[in-house]
């Protein structure tokens, strides 16, 4: 009895868990009061600082925003290959303090902008050698958060264990939690930075942010001894390309009658099957092919671009049925974009204010959208999951498919809104005389823009945390990095849709009177409403695309191992998402 007493004191505490959680959210809340505070105002800091068209600035914000979010791909890579999450994230987060110290030398040094405006006088605009150092460090920041992005999700997420029953519902719970705390931080970037970046300055507006990135690594690394690491697990593309090239090696074989007689090897997936084997499907059988053993193959030591286990060739398959509703995603980034450009620069012509001394700043309207998405988010974890598990009977309350599909449904009402308050601000500045008065301030409160950025909130804490969840949950366990990775990914394809449609309507809405949906220097003047209802078109194409998509959708089953007082045993074939 003492022996067995002294072994159950000399078991070590398992590693994650929740007190894991202050040191991997340290690490997100200062990115995010990093990149979205100089993010929020951004297009105030190119049409006031450095002297940028409209346009120009607005596809120059889109296309930063779509470089950030394309690089989490080639940290997502580095991390599931080969270094970890862990590693990638502490040097992602040392290259993003560089290029954060660099901004903000950008804001402070003079040389670093043009001269400021006098007068009514044409403002002169940067030089190239300003605008290339500005440009290379946003590029050193879009390499940092490129590694930091597709790997703090992932890293939390692996802090709880999937084989223990008691940490079953953590995962999801997680995801609610992580975006609660990037709405949190974001609320602060747009509020307090934002207002210390119009009142106080630039300097100091980058440089608070600089410094909490700073405490944010340290805390990271401090908290080193209590993670759950996950080893990498080598290439995940190269599984995916020795697949694909043994299916088509084996394309003219016949298949075998039961997929029980197909390639299976515990040992060789040991280490990419940790939570559980992938088990064979009905579709794309052509793919099975891979898993055929034939005479020329060595069971024990298999050529992998010729043979490959029935889990790889899963992995295949999980992949790609998970690409239709990835796309899905990409037009509500397109719609949500519009808030740090054309919605910013509505707010910008209206009454700001809220005392006789103080008043909004643009660039804080969305703490509107992080107030409406961080309510919507309490509201589902305490209140509708609670509800909708009396009815659904799922731990989890409703499908991550089912939260995605209510996402797009209010994103659509959140542009055909937009497009209607455009038309009575218009109206507004048409009766008071000020439609050829860019400059000047439109008597409506600019809380008539409340609305559609309340409405953008909500559609993102459904969406957006079912599209994250859906695809750490559907990818295969080796891949997890990669597929928090095609999240921001979709966030990059929809800021470049951004880009294309602003450039696309501009030129060919313009007319030879020199009027313009969108135009450059007078928003009065334009047809904003129409480009907002385009948007709103587009999105109610894209949500019937969605539904027949989630319709036709197979969720992947895996047979998971379970742990039973410490001891692993096999369980049955379920549904990866338990839905």
């Amino acid at each position: 009895m003492e022996e067995k007493n002294d072994k159950q004191n000399n078991v070590k505490r398992p590693k994650g868990g929740m007190i894991t959680m202050p040191f991997i959210f340290s690490n997100e809340v200062c990115e995010k009061l990093a990149v979205v505070g100089f993010y929020a105002n951004m297009i105030s800091y190119l049409t006031t600082q450095l002297h940028m068209p409209l346009t120009k600035a607005a596809n120059t914000l889109t296309n930063f925003g779509g470089t950030a979010s394309l690089t989490p791909l080639l940290g997502a890579f580095v991390a599931d290959a080969y270094a970890g999450r862990f590693w990638t994230l502490t040097i992602s987060s040392v290259i993003y303090q560089i290029a954060m110290t660099c901004l903000t030398l950008s804001a402070i040094l003079p040389q670093f902008r043009p001269l400021p405006c006098k007068g009514e006088q044409v403002c002169q605009q940067a030089t190239s050698g300003q605008l290339a150092f500005l440009y290379g460090s946003l590029l050193l920041g879009a390499l940092g958060s490129g590694g930091i992005r597709p790997c703090v999700a992932a890293f939390g997420a692996d802090q709880f264990d999937e084989t223990d029953p008691n940490q079953s519902t953590k995962t999801w719970k997680f995801f609610n939690w992580y975006y609660f705390v990037m709405g949190a931080s974001i609320l602060v970037a747009v509020t307090v930075i934002v207002y210390i970046q119009d009142n106080i300055g630039w300097g100091w507006g980058l440089g608070i942010p600089t410094g909490f990135m700073f405490i944010s690594i340290i805390a990271f690394v401090a908290g080193y001894p209590l993670y759950r690491h996950m080893d990498p697990s080598g290439s995940p593309f190269t599984r995916l390309l020795q697949v694909s090239v043994a299916a088509f090696k084996k394309r003219k074989l016949a298949m075998v009658s039961d997929p029980k007689l197909m390639y299976q090897n515990e040992e060789l997936d040991a280490s990419i099957s940790i939570d559980g084997r992938l088990v064979h499907t009905k579709q794309m059988r052509f793919l099975d092919k891979a898993a055929i053993v034939s005479e020329e193959d060595n069971v024990k030591a298999p050529n992998l671009w010729r043979l490959n286990t029935v889990h790889r060739v899963e992995e295949l398959k999980s992949v790609i049925r998970m690409g239709p509703i990835w796309a899905s995603g990409i037009l509500l980034i397109t719609a949500y974009a519009q808030q740090g450009t054309f919605s910013l620069q509505q707010a910008k012509t209206m009454d700001r204010h809220l005392t006789t001394s103080f008043q909004i700043p643009a660039g804080s309207m969305s703490v509107f959208t992080m107030i409406f998405m961080l309510s919507t988010i309490a509201l589902y974890d305490r209140v509708l999951v609670r509800v909708a598990r009396r009815f659904t009977g799922l731990d989890r309350g409703i499908t991550f498919l089912h939260r995605m599909g209510i996402g797009f449904v209010i994103s659509v009402l959140a542009t055909l809104v937009a497009g209607f308050i455009e038309v009575k601000r218009k109206q507004v500045a048409l009766a008071h005389g000020l439609e050829d008065k860019p400059h000047s301030i439109i008597p409506i409160s600019v809380f008539w823009l409340v609305p559609q950025y309340g409405l953008h909130g909500i559609a993102e804490a459904f969406m957006s945390i079912g599209h994250l969840e859906f695809l750490y949950d559907q990818s295969p366990e080796s891949m997890r990095s990669s597929a928090t990775a095609l999240f921001w990914t979709a966030i990059s394809v929809g800021n470049y849709v951004s880009t294309f449609l602003v450039s696309v309507v501009h030129k060919f809405s313009a007319k030879p009177d020199g009027s313009n949906w969108l135009p450059d220097d007078n928003l009065n003047k334009g047809k904003l409403e129409y480009f907002y209802w385009l948007i709103t078109g587009l999105q109610v194409v894209n949500l019937i695309y969605y539904i027949c998509c989630a319709r036709l959708y197979t969720l992947k089953p895996i047979q998971t191992h379970r742990k039973v007082d410490g001891e692993s045993e096999e369980a049955g074939v379920e549904l990866a998402s338990k839905v």
